[in-house]
């Protein structure tokens, strides 16, 4: 599916060849009503941070077949069809640097049902798009992946399934995190077609299935709360479709019993009951840590408890860095009214020693952001700090984004690639002091 706006996100690059760095590519969408042969298309004026580029300096890539202008204008057998992109490659030794761009686009096509007198028709767009840079293969052991959750308003509505795993894969993360209820059709009984899907779009975009959001809804029944033993049934039938979509770790969110986010005692039970099928799915359970709820704290200490006395590597613990946070969001929540903002949206400021301290035992860490602006500033979270303290631990695992910020259209997506930018860049630099 086409991102709405002329200049697409997704596809935004520099490109390479055996000498290095030698210019950027767009993806664009037909603006016109309807397809066109390529010989009327006109060229597109190109300014990138107020830079213009001239026409002579693109490549236009139309159904698989690249052209310079002047070939374009003189084809006879390559249309732009109003459902393909046109990849428009300008040079530019160098290329771009890595972080937020403005750019702005003039496409012009030749109608040839319009009298000349009105001249070609200029279609202009401008936007914000932004460079990921590569990964540069320095072995810190951290993995890029990105949660479902950050695509949450899109997602089944501008954007399928297959197009977050397109975004996922254009800005080089190699990990996809699920809400098994929010993200499955026909959960908890998904079509056997539907997971064949699942499958093979995993293997066109090269993702690996890492965490697996669940829930055990405590307080599902009006008249009564969960026993242990229906608990362990919701777990059991997670894990299991966990395992048949290829997830490594889940997170069960049950209900809590406290402001403080303090999970129903059913917790305990419920989960000691199933740590046998956990292992022999190979499948690590790793309940969340997240505001309100800081890291020394009654629930957590509760969980490291659990970890003592069971014994069990199939028990570890996800860090959601709001806990992190350390200014306040006053953007609004769906859900709540009548208050400034809730209680998880408030700066926590846990300290970087105390997820040091944890880290040993930490399995997951959900990379929870609200907003980066156009310089890769993240207003509240306080990445260095974060990456510097993965680093010395020597931490290895996957950083997951999931953004919760606001949810306009299209927002989640630009957003999720600001902040793989802005944690690639710090992690290619030198290490963090």
């Amino acid at each position: 599916m086409l991102e709405r706006p002329i200049i697409q996100q997704r596809g935004f690059c520099n490109t390479t060849d055996d000498t290095g760095v030698t210019g950027f590519r767009l993806l664009l969408r037909n603006p016109n009503y309807r397809g066109v042969a390529g010989s009327l298309v006109d060229g597109a004026d190109v300014i990138v941070d107020g830079h213009p580029f001239p026409r002579e300096a693109q490549r236009w890539t139309l159904q698989g077949r690249t052209f310079t202008l002047d070939e374009l204008r003189a084809s006879t057998d390559v249309r732009w069809q109003l459902d393909e992109t046109a990849t428009l490659a300008v040079d530019h030794p160098g290329g771009l640097s890595a972080g937020v761009h403005r750019i702005e686009v003039a496409v012009h096509l030749r109608r040839p049902y319009i009298p000349e007198v009105a001249g070609p028709s200029v279609f202009r767009a401008a936007t914000t798009a932004t460079i990921v840079p590569d990964d540069d293969g320095t072995p810190h052991g951290l993995r890029y992946g990105v949660s479902l959750y950050s695509y949450s308003g899109d997602l089944y509505t501008s954007m399928t399934l297959q197009d977050a795993m397109a975004d996922i894969a254009d800005l080089g993360a190699t990990g996809i995190e699920i809400l098994g209820e929010g993200n499955i059709p026909g959960y908890p009984h998904p079509d056997p077609d539907w997971i064949d899907t699942w499958h093979r779009l995993l293997d066109r975009y090269g993702l690996t299935p890492t965490n697996y959001g669940s829930w055990v809804d405590t307080a599902m029944w009006r008249d009564r709360d969960l026993t242990a033993e229906e608990g362990r049934a919701q777990l059991e039938r997670d894990l299991r479709l966990a395992k048949l979509l290829g997830f490594t770790s889940i997170r069960p969110k049950f209900g809590v019993v406290t402001p403080e986010l303090d999970p129903h005692p059913v917790w305990q039970p419920a989960v000691e009951r199933v740590l046998d099928l956990a292992a022999g799915l190979d499948i690590v359970i790793c309940p969340e840590i997240h505001s309100p709820t800081p890291i020394r704290h009654p629930v957590t200490q509760a969980y490291l408890d659990f970890i003592d006395r069971t014994g069990s590597d199939h028990f570890k613990l996800l860090i959601d860095t709001g806990i992190f946070q350390t200014a306040p969001v006053d953007d609004g929540h769906e859900g709540f009214e009548g208050k400034k903002r809730p209680a998880f949206l408030e700066p926590l400021a846990v300290p970087m020693s105390d997820l040091a301290d944890v880290l040993p035992h930490v399995h997951f860490i959900q990379a929870k952001f609200f907003e980066i602006d156009d310089r890769l500033t993240d207003l509240h979270i306080p990445w260095h700090d974060i990456l510097a303290t993965l680093r010395t631990a020597g931490w290895q695992g996957w950083l997951s984004s999931e953004y919760e910020g606001r949810r306009e259209p299209y927002r989640g997506r630009d957003q999720v690639r600001r902040q793989h930018a802005l944690l690639r860049s710090l992690n290619g630099s030198a290490a963090p002091a």
